[in-house]
């Protein structure tokens, strides 16, 4: 029996060490081959370019005028190589991810007569923290770009209920897929610990508190610089370590010196030994002021860690107030201090948060397979139960006996 392989197409801004741009990546690499042909579509910048490059069976195609900032003549160059690109390709599905490519590339799929267009809203564009005219403006190109949009995956119930207050999209638009994450790589991380943060320059028998997260303002690292600074205040033995790099590091840089913590804060810059890294904490922080959903809560969670964090968007979905982390108001960076303190000084309840946060994550779902199975299920339903594509194969399908 013959079937038919379908073109899929997934677009991401950049290919920065994120967890939407890690997520991208895991998909791609997973996805049966003997039902879709792959590609990605991002810019020429970003960490984890080589890494998309090398991924079996999957194109990668990389463009200079993709930019995360609004820019119109670059922004109308990528969305008509995007349109070119659909048409010559006879794409069957696109996929879009993060804000930027997620408005061009579905109006240039649109545009291109694509059957079938999916949006990840890995966080949406309009947060909080905008100014009104600003939200308003991403707020209205959401609502329009998904009218013609056939689904939108929200990676928490926080981002479906956020889409309905705003009007973006009515709920049977909707699809939950939380991330997945391979536990493997977190479950058997055997290391020298010792080694390790001597290695990172990390003191023997120091308590260490750590936050993974690009520099930017979304994650506020600014904040975990700040908390720091108060709890060495009580307890000066503490050492921090934030792992990323991004356009607010010379900001951060002038905190840490101005707060006099160049011995006790260590900046890692991008590292890809993230299962070897959080072996090395007690505690992970994460200092956002608005999420989709973190992915490096499912790792720290399999390497038993507690977290303190902000109560922003769907962090509550995964941490659970006093059982398995801590969370605090957004800006808070006090309460993120007094939460790490409590579990600095209690190593009892430090340990029995960390074990609660592994229950969960081995036991809620939290595994590629389910992740990449409720993907596969939704593209099925879409492409080979919707009406929207012939029934005919065309002579441009690859097949598959």
């Amino acid at each position: 029996m013959k079937l038919r392989k379908f073109k899929i197409i997934h677009i991401i801004t950049q290919l920065e060490l994120g967890g939407a741009q890690r997520n991208v990546l895991d998909i791609l690499r997973n996805l049966d081959r003997n039902r879709y042909s792959l590609c990605l579509v991002s810019s020429n910048q970003g960490i984890l370019i080589k890494e998309a490059q090398d991924i079996p069976e999957t194109s990668t195609i990389l463009l200079s005028s993709l930019k995360r900032s609004i820019n119109p003549f670059a922004d109308l160059i990528s969305l008509l190589k995007l349109i070119s690109l659909f048409k010559k390709e006879k794409v069957s599905l696109v996929h879009t991810h993060s804000s930027k490519a997620g408005i061009l590339g579905r109006w240039a799929a649109r545009l291109a007569g694509v059957p079938f267009i999916v949006h990840t809203v890995h966080g949406w564009s309009f947060h909080n923290r905008l100014n009104f005219l600003a939200k308003s403006f991403y707020t209205f190109l959401e609502r329009i770009t998904a009218k013609f949009t056939d689904k939108l995956i929200a990676v928490s119930r926080s981002d479906i209920q956020k889409g309905l207050n705003n009007r973006i999209a009515t709920e049977d638009k909707y699809a939950l897929i939380r991330y997945g994450i391979a536990k493997d790589a977190f479950l058997n991380c055997h290391i020298d610990i010792e080694q390790k943060k001597k290695e990172l320059g990390l003191n023997e028998g120091s308590p260490v508190v750590g936050m993974v997260a690009c520099f930017k303002p979304q994650k506020c690292p600014q904040d975990f610089i700040r908390a720091a600074s108060l709890v060495i205040k009580q307890r000066p033995q503490t050492q921090f370590l934030l792992v990323g790099d991004g356009r607010l590091r010379k900001e951060i840089e002038r905190l840490i010196e101005g707060f006099s913590l160049k011995e006790k804060v260590i900046l890692t810059g991008w590292r890809r030994d993230i299962p070897e890294i959080l072996s090395c904490l007690d505690i992970l922080v994460l200092s956002s002021l608005w999420e989709g959903m973190p992915l490096v809560f499912l790792e720290a969670m399999c390497r038993k860690l507690p977290i303190v964090a902000y109560q922003a968007d769907g962090v509550g979905e995964v941490i659970r107030d006093g059982v398995n982390g801590f969370l605090v108001r957004p800006q808070d960076y006090a309460g993120l201090a007094c939460r790490i303190n409590d579990l600095l000084e209690d190593k009892v309840l430090l340990r029995q948060m960390g074990m609660r946060g592994f229950n969960l994550v081995m036991n809620n779902g939290s595994g590629l397979e389910r992740m990449l199975k409720d993907l596969d299920n939704l593209y099925h339903d879409l492409l080979e139960v919707s009406e929207k594509l012939p029934k005919t194969i065309s002579e441009t399908s690859d097949y598959t006996d």
